[in-house]
């Protein structure tokens, strides 16, 4: 993982009270592709163990990878079963014989992209799973959609906004994998002023940005949705893609890779 990585402990307490969690059915669809319980899971960039709790659910051990000692200490206590290493995606080692489950969770986007296909495809087993999941955060108002990200835009008009389920493509991609699957879930969040602004001050764009531009932001936007009663209302998309580290040496052929709906996020 890139040093961005050590952005979110800054703010951990808040990124684990108003990061949503993820829904629970994630761990029946992987545990059906995989093919029943995994000896054993890796998950990389575990943070405060969001994405942990729905792994721990498949019933294998975990081991997760967070190298920000503060999010660290958060997982420790939120995920006491599970073994934690202070270690990036780049500095871990996978044991011999390779780990038959990896897993990222709001992860990936974070690992270096000219190399993370590689590593996962190195470090599982052959036929091992790797499971890639996330939320994309739209509105489920456009005029509020709008409202929102131009405030935001002002404030920072180079930011980028990744399609959903943009890592189904860069999987795809790689040819390193067979199999690639993806499933979402969509549901609505609605969230008060504070609550939203708390929201927003765990994302890692906008944590990327000097105090002052930060305040300002947040201004803008309690403006904003105090104009809209207080209340804010997200569309939360949470996208699973699924691979397969193919049993032979020969790497998969990507498919043509299916046309991804985007949505208003950061």
């Amino acid at each position: 993982m890139t040093s961005v990585s050590m952005l979110f402990g800054q703010v951990a307490d808040t990124y684990d009270d108003v990061r949503p969690e993820y829904p629970d059915g994630i761990a029946e669809v992987i545990r059906d592709y995989h093919g029943g319980v995994p000896r054993r899971i890796v998950e990389v960039g575990a943070g405060t163990g969001k994405g942990t709790r729905v792994l721990l659910r498949l019933g294998a051990p975990v081991t997760c990878l967070e190298p920000d000692p503060r999010m660290a200490a958060l997982l420790t206590a939120n995920r006491p079963e599970v073994t934690v290493r202070a270690e990036t995606f780049e500095q871990w080692r996978a044991p011999d014989g390779g780990v038959p489950l990896i897993a990222a969770a709001l992860a990936w986007h974070w690992l270096d992209p000219a190399t993370r296909n590689r590593r996962a495809h190195d470090a599982l087993t052959p036929g091992g799973t790797l499971a890639v999941f996330a939320h994309k955060y739209g509105y489920a108002d456009p005029v509020q959609s709008r409202a929102i990200d131009a405030a935001l835009r002002a404030i920072d008009p180079d930011v980028k906004d990744r399609p959903a389920g943009w890592f189904h493509l860069d999987i795809t991609a790689s040819g390193l994998f067979t199999d690639v699957r993806s499933d979402t879930v969509d549901r609505d969040l609605a969230l008060s002023t504070d609550r939203y602004l708390d929201l927003v001050r765990t994302f890692g764009p906008f944590r990327q940005h000097p105090v002052d531009q930060q305040e300002r932001a947040l201004t803008a936007v309690r403006s904003l949705v105090d104009g809209f009663g207080g209340r804010i209302v997200l569309r939360l998309r949470t996208s699973l893609v699924l691979a397969r580290r193919p049993h032979d040496a020969t790497p998969a052929t990507p498919p043509s890779p299916p046309e991804q709906r985007g949505s208003n996020t950061r």
